[in-house]
């Protein structure tokens, strides 16, 4: 049966789903790359709350979600951007949120990183604030046994003046951590802000802020994670980092040739895509793992298309479209988010999720896809 499909014009069109998905099996960890999929969290849809209330999480659903990623291989990146930190998800919930992932990544052998932050601060926060709410935060993480990841602070990008700031914050930070970790720069394409990070809006200058850091503290930063939607300047970047330090790609418009790399390296992933990606991007990795670089890019290749849509500005509202296809694929029994994000993006944008999503047989049920997409057509008032 077909499934009419709205046009931003106004028009409906005819698909016909796809009556098979792919033939993924789980496995064992990747080998080749590190690979991380930046999960998201299951809201609560009884839960009696508004957007501005604290978030209402279904754990059982999260977490199952979570054990479905490392069933295979992928490793777990938890709090960060797509678990809608700061945009629904406080810091009470991101902190009961790493400490019931990062003991579920213990009981099955799952790899785990974990997003600190400052987003416990309300209003404008000075510099010794901003220090302490890290610290609390970098505390909840390494006291959970789960590796820390120095996210963006938005806190600290209004209060900062210069790079010297910067360079001295994330220097106590780095000295304090007990273990290597990876830094986050989030651009403002998803987070507006963020602009200026690193203590200038000239991502030039900015760079070598951010490699200065690093610089000064190789054994304690394990990688970095950059979410700037530039090949270019991550390729660039990565050839500039200190021997050992990897660069995990948050690029969610260019990871296939970034994770493939050239004769000069290449990038590791932490990626949101790969959270409704993520069974055919580990079958792609473990492709990797053989050393056929070519069969990887025809597998992993047409997905961009589907990741392009879900993060077309405003880029930082793509979590609902992971959510979406999250409730196509089964992994959840409804379309609701905390802080009532299911709204953020229109129903024609969803409609062509789904369609990309079916085409390339991510929903391990296609009849069951298609019947809530029928579902939420006809709410919106589709006619069929």
């Amino acid at each position: 049966m077909t499934i009419r499909l709205p046009s931003p014009d106004g028009s409906t069109r005819a698909y016909t789903p796809r009556t098979e998905p792919l033939a993924l099996s789980a496995g064992g960890p990747l080998t080749s790359r590190t690979v991380f999929s930046a999960a998201h969290v299951v809201a609560d849809p009884y839960a009696d709350t508004t957007p501005d209330s604290p978030a209402a999480v279904d754990w059982d659903a999260t977490l199952a979600f979570r054990r479905h990623l490392w069933s295979h291989g992928l490793g777990v990146a938890e709090a960060m951007d797509t678990a809608q930190r700061g945009m629904g998800l406080d810091w009470a919930g991101a902190a009961e949120l790493i400490r019931r992932s990062a003991a579920e990544a213990h009981g099955v052998g799952g790899s785990i990183a974990c997003g600190v932050g400052t987003d416990q601060l309300t209003g404008p926060a000075a510099l010794p604030e901003i220090r302490a709410a890290y610290e609390e935060q970098l505390a909840v993480v390494e006291e959970s046994g789960a590796q820390a990841i120095l996210m963006a602070s938005r806190a600290l990008a209004a209060a900062a003046t210069g790079p010297e700031d910067y360079l001295d914050l994330y220097g106590h930070l780095l000295r304090q951590a007990s273990e290597p970790v990876i830094l986050h720069w989030l651009g403002p394409m998803f987070d507006p802000a963020l602009d200026g990070y690193w203590g200038s809006p000239d991502l030039d200058a900015a760079t070598e802020t951010f490699l200065d850091v690093i610089r000064a503290h190789p054994d304690k930063v394990d990688g970095i994670k950059v979410s700037l939607l530039d090949a270019r300047r991550e390729v660039e970047l990565r050839r500039r980092l200190p021997e050992g330090v990897r660069c995990y790609t948050g690029d969610d418009f260019h990871y296939p040739e970034l994770i493939a790399g050239d004769e000069q390296g290449f990038s590791h992933a932490l990626l949101g895509i790969f959270d409704p990606l993520g069974p055919l991007a580990a079958e792609a990795v473990r492709i990797l793992d053989t050393g056929d670089v070519a069969a990887f890019r025809k597998t992993l290749d047409p997905t961009v298309a589907l990741s392009r849509h879900l993060f077309e500005p405003p880029t930082r509202f793509y979590k609902t479209g992971v959510v979406f296809l999250a409730w196509l694929a089964g992994h959840q029994d409804h379309f609701a988010m905390v802080g009532g994000l299911q709204s953020a993006r229109s129903l024609p944008h969803l409609g062509r999720a789904y369609e990309l999503a079916d085409g390339l047989g991510l929903f391990p049920d296609p009849a069951r896809a298609a019947s809530r997409m029928r579902s939420l057509l006809t709410v919106y008032g589709v006619p069929r």
